[in-house]
C-alpha cells in the first residue's frame, strides 16, 4: 500500500499548480492519456490492496467488448455504462488496479465510485423568507412563472404532492437495484417546493402565507439519484444527468438542480462528475448546483476558505452560496450562512460560490410520512405560520430545511422564470446575466454567529459571497434594456484564484475564451463588484496586499495551501479531517445554525 502522505501532496501542488495555470485557457475536450501512474486517484490508489473497490474508469471513446475483455481479465466486474463521459463502473481489486491501468492505453483515469449525498442542514428554529430577498414575485406580475420550463431534479425522488400535481411530468429511478421514483427520504420533494411548488395546500381566505417555489408553474422531471437516506454515488447522478439530456428536447429540460455534492478528490478537469455536469452543460442545459454545507469546518484555516463540494468546484456551473434572510422579506438585514460553503475549490482555486440565495430555515413541501419529517420532529412548521387562527401544532404538508441545497434550488426556479421570458438564452449567457446583476450593495464587510462555544467568522468576499445575492428583477431589467447583445460568444467559466508569495498578492485569473474582460460591461469588476478590486499592472487583483491571503493575514494563504497540507494537519487523520472523523461526524458536524 502506498502510504497517503498530505504533506508531500501539498508541496506537489505547489509547484504544479503555475503549470496548470498557463495551460487552464487552452484545454481541450479530449484529453492525452497520462502515464499509468497518473491515471488513478489517489484514494484509489492507496486504498487497501486487499479489498474490492468500485470505480469509474474513463476511456478516451466509448468502450466496446475488447476492453471489456481487458478489463475482466484483470478480475473486474463490468458495472454500468455512462455513454455520457465515455465510462463504465466496475468492481476490481485495488491490486490489479496499477496493471490494467498500465496495459491498456484507452484509459484516461481511474477513480472511486465516490458517495454522493444531499446538502441540507437541519437544526430549525423559526421560518426564513425565500421569495421576496430575490424580487421573484416581480417576474410573477409579468406572467412568467416558468411555465413550460423542464427542470431536471436529480436528487432522493419526488413525492406527488398536490402542490405539484400534473406538473411531475416524467419520472425514473436511477438507484441500483430500486425501481421506485417517488421519494422515501424527504430531500428531493423539498427541493422540488422550493422550485416549482404552486401553494396550493396554503391559498385561499383561510391563509396568511402562500408557500410557492421561485417558479409555480414549472414542470419537474424527476430523476431519482439518492436512496432512502438521501445518499447515491457519482455513477447514479452521472446516470441521471445523461438520461436528463436525453429527454432534454421531449420535455424542454432547460436546467438541472443538483442539490447534492462530495468531498473533491482530483482536478475537475479529471472527475467524473464534474466532466458530466460540463457535458449537461454543453448540451444547452444551465446547471444550478450547491456549494456544500462544509463553511464551518476551521480545520484549513479560521474562517473555512476551500470547503466548495464536487461537482460544485467546476467552473462551467452555476454555483450557489446559501443566505440567511433572517426571518424579514426584506434583503438588506441578511446575511451569509455561516455553514455555507466557501471557495476557492480545492485543487484547481476555481473561485467559488458565483451566487449566493436564501437557503436557510426556509419553508417547502412535506409529504405523508415524510422520513426527514418525521424522524426529526423539531423540523416542523407551526400552523400559525400561515393559516388564520392557526394553532402552533406541527403542518403535515410544510417543513423547514436549511443548507446551500435549498438556496440552489430557489435559484433553479428563478432561472426557469427568466428562461421562460427568454427562451434564446445559452447557459454562459444565463450564468453572466445572474451573476452581473446579483446584488452586490448593501452586505456588510464581516459577520459572526457563536454557535457551541465557537465563533465562525464570514467576510463578505467573492469566495464568500461570490458575485453577489441573486435578484431577479435587476435581471430581467437588464434583459429588458437590451443589453444583453454584449453577451456574445464565450464562456462564463468560473475564475481561477491565483496567489503570489512575492508580492501578497491574491489575483484572478481569467480563462481566455471567457466573458469575464478588463473593460465595458463584462469586465471582471463589474461582475465581482469594483470595490473587490484594484488594477495593478492590468491584472485582476483582490483586495490588494494585505487582504485574505496577504502577508499580514495570519489567516491567510499559508493555512490554505502550506505546510499544514489542505487535507488536515499532518496527523493520522489527515485524510478525513475535512469531512468528519466518521460515518456521523462526516454527515452532521459541519452542519448548524
Amino acid at each position: 500500500m502506498r502510504k497517503f502522505n498530505p504533506l508531500l501532496f501539498a508541496a506537489i501542488a505547489l509547484v504544479v499548480f503555475p503549470l496548470f495555470l498557463a495551460s487552464l485557457g487552452k484545454r481541450a475536450d479530449a484529453q492525452p492519456a497520462p502515464p499509468w501512474s497518473q491515471k488513478i486517484s489517489w484514494d484509489a490508489a492507496n486504498a487497501s490492496p486487499s479489498g474490492q473497490l468500485n470505480v469509474l474508469i474513463q476511456y478516451r471513446a466509448n468502450p466496446g467488448n475488447a476492453e471489456f475483455a481487458h478489463l475482466n481479465a484483470f478480475g473486474g466486474l463490468l458495472g454500468r455504462q455512462l455513454g455520457l463521459i465515455h465510462a463504465v463502473t466496475a468492481t476490481i481489486s485495488q491490486s490489479d488496479l496499477d496493471q490494467l491501468a498500465a496495459s491498456d492505453p484507452s484509459i484516461t483515469y481511474i477513480s472511486v465510485d465516490h458517495p454522493v449525498k444531499h446538502l441540507d442542514d437541519v437544526d430549525i428554529t423559526a421560518p426564513d423568507y425565500f421569495n421576496e430577498p430575490i424580487n421573484a414575485p416581480y417576474a410573477w406580475q409579468s406572467g412568467y412563472t416558468g411555465t413550460n420550463i423542464g427542470i431536471a431534479v436529480i436528487d432522493s425522488g419526488v413525492y406527488p404532492v398536490p402542490d405539484l400535481a400534473g406538473r411531475i411530468v416524467f419520472s425514473d429511478n436511477l438507484v441500483p437495484g430500486e425501481s421506485s421514483p417517488v421519494d422515501d427520504y424527504g430531500h428531493g420533494t423539498h427541493v422540488a417546493g422550493l422550485i416549482a411548488g404552486n401553494g396550493s395546500q396554503s391559498t385561499g381566505s383561510g391563509f396568511t402565507y402562500t408557500y410557492t417555489g421561485s417558479a409555480p408553474n414549472a414542470n419537474i422531471i424527476n430523476l431519482r439519484a439518492l436512496d432512502e437516506n438521501g445518499e447515491g454515488t457519482d455513477s447514479s447522478v452521472i446516470a441521471a444527468i445523461e438520461e436528463a439530456i436525453a429527454l432534454k428536447n421531449v420535455f424542454n429540460i432547460r436546467i438541472i438542480n443538483l442539490s447534492l455534492g462530495r468531498p473533491i478528490y482530483e482536478s475537475y478537469t479529471q472527475d467524473p462528475l464534474c466532466q458530466a455536469v460540463e457535458m449537461a452543460w454543453k448540451a444547452g442545459i444551465v446547471v444550478v448546483v450547491a456549494a456544500g454545507n462544509d463553511g464551518r469546518d476551521l480545520n484549513l484555516n479560521a474562517e473555512g476558505y476551500g470547503t466548495i463540494n464536487a461537482p460544485g468546484n467546476d467552473p462551467y456551473v452555476i454555483t450557489v452560496g446559501a443566505m440567511r434572510s433572517m426571518e424579514t422579506p426584506t434583503l438588506t438585514d441578511d446575511l451569509i450562512a455561516s455553514y455555507s460553503s466557501k471557495g476557492p475549490s480545492f485543487i484547481d482555486n476555481v473561485a467559488k460560490p458565483d451566487i449566493v440565495a436564501p437557503g436557510n430555515l426556509v419553508i417547502s413541501l412535506e409529504f405523508p410520512g415524510d422520513p426527514l419529517a418525521v424522524n426529526n420532529p423539531e423540523f416542523m412548521t407551526p400552523h400559525d405560520f400561515y393559516e388564520v387562527n392557526g394553532d402552533n401544532l406541527p403542518s403535515q404538508q410544510y417543513f423547514p430545511l436549511s443548507g446551500t441545497s435549498m438556496a440552489t434550488a430557489v435559484t433553479s426556479g428563478a432561472i426557469a422564470d427568466l428562461l421562460q421570458a427568454y427562451p434564446h438564452l445559452r447557459p454562459d449567457q444565463v450564468k453572466a446575466i445572474l451573476m452581473v446583476t446579483a446584488d452586490k450593495q448593501y452586505f456588510p464587510a464581516t459577520s459572526s454567529v457563536i454557535a457551541d462555544g465557537i465563533t465562525y467568522q464570514a467576510n463578505y468576499d467573492v469566495f464568500t459571497v461570490g458575485a453577489g445575492y441573486l435578484d431577479v428583477e435587476a435581471a430581467f431589467d437588464y434583459l429588458a434594456d437590451n443589453k444583453h447583445p454584449h453577451v456574445r460568444g464565450g464562456t462564463a467559466m468560473s475564475p481561477v484564484a491565483s496567489y503570489d508569495p512575492s508580492t501578497g498578492d491574491t489575483t484572478l485569473v481569467i480563462d481566455n475564451t471567457a466573458l469575464w474582460g478588463r473593460h465595458g460591461n463584462w469586465s471582471a469588476s463589474s461582475v465581482y463588484g469594483a470595490n473587490a478590486f484594484e488594477d495593478l499592472n492590468g491584472s485582476t487583483a483582490l483586495w490588494g496586499r494585505t487582504a485574505l491571503w496577504g502577508r499580514d493575514d495570519t489567516a491567510g494563504f499559508s493555512a490554505l495551501y502550506g505546510s499544514t497540507a489542505l487535507w488536515g494537519r499532518g496527523t493520522d487523520d489527515a485524510q478525513t479531517a475535512l469531512w468528519g472523523r466518521d460515518t456521523t461526524d462526516a454527515q452532521t458536524a459541519l452542519w448548524g445554525r
